[in-house]
């Protein structure tokens, strides 16, 4: 009986371990780039880093390039459920979309202080799994503004999807910004003009 339990704990072993020495790759190479900046980092360096030889590191990605997407995936993922915790916290449809816009606007200004930026932006905002990500946050965006709209909270005279793009647009003003209070003067202004009886600029 104890003989036929052994494989499968065994791979769950392996398989916990290939998780951990994926996570440290992809740590350790968002730290090199950090530090030497995204041309200068070589999967040799990846390898020695990590503490594990390059015919390992290959078995796990074929490039530097690959490590990246994947460790953005993985960032963009980790955005994706702090939003959907903050939507999840808050209790009316007035409270969702401050805490969703205001969680926005603190990602936005953490991803432009990220070091490398605008290197990492031009690398990986053209691969597919950026663009998913990027409609995935518009839903969610559009999604609390409908509800909102429907409990008189917002302005119905624009389509949600329409005010998602505009709440991303306006927000993604907030890495430009220097302080606490500049980002809560954001969300506050964007907020102002998804309310009733605000101007039609049409």
């Amino acid at each position: 009986m104890y003989a036929r339990r052994v494989p499968k704990l065994w791979n769950q072993t392996i398989e916990a371990h290939r998780r951990e020495v994926r996570e440290a790759i992809l740590d350790t190479t968002a730290a090199l780039v950090g530090e030497h900046g995204l041309r200068q980092v070589t999967m040799s360096q990846i390898a020695e880093r990590t503490g594990i030889g390059r015919a390992t590191l290959y078995k796990y990605f074929t490039d530097v390039e690959a490590i990246l997407v994947a460790w953005h995936t993985r960032h963009v993922t980790a955005h994706l459920e702090h939003l959907a915790e903050a939507r999840d916290q808050a209790k009316t449809p007035a409270e969702r979309l401050e805490a969703v816009l205001t969680a926005c606007a603190h990602i936005a200004y953490e991803v432009a202080h990220q070091h490398h930026a605008t290197e990492l932006t031009a690398l990986l905002h053209r691969d597919e799994h950026v663009a998913h990500a990027r409609q995935q946050l518009h839903e969610l965006i559009r999604d609390v503004l409908a509800d909102a709209a429907e409990d008189g909270q917002i302005r119905n005279d624009y389509p949600p999807d329409e005010l998602a793009t505009y709440c991303r647009n306006a927000l993604n003003a907030a890495g430009t910004l220097a302080s606490e209070a500049a980002i809560g003067r954001l969300v506050t202004l964007t907020l102002t003009a998804l309310r009733p009886g605000q101007m039609d600029p049409r």
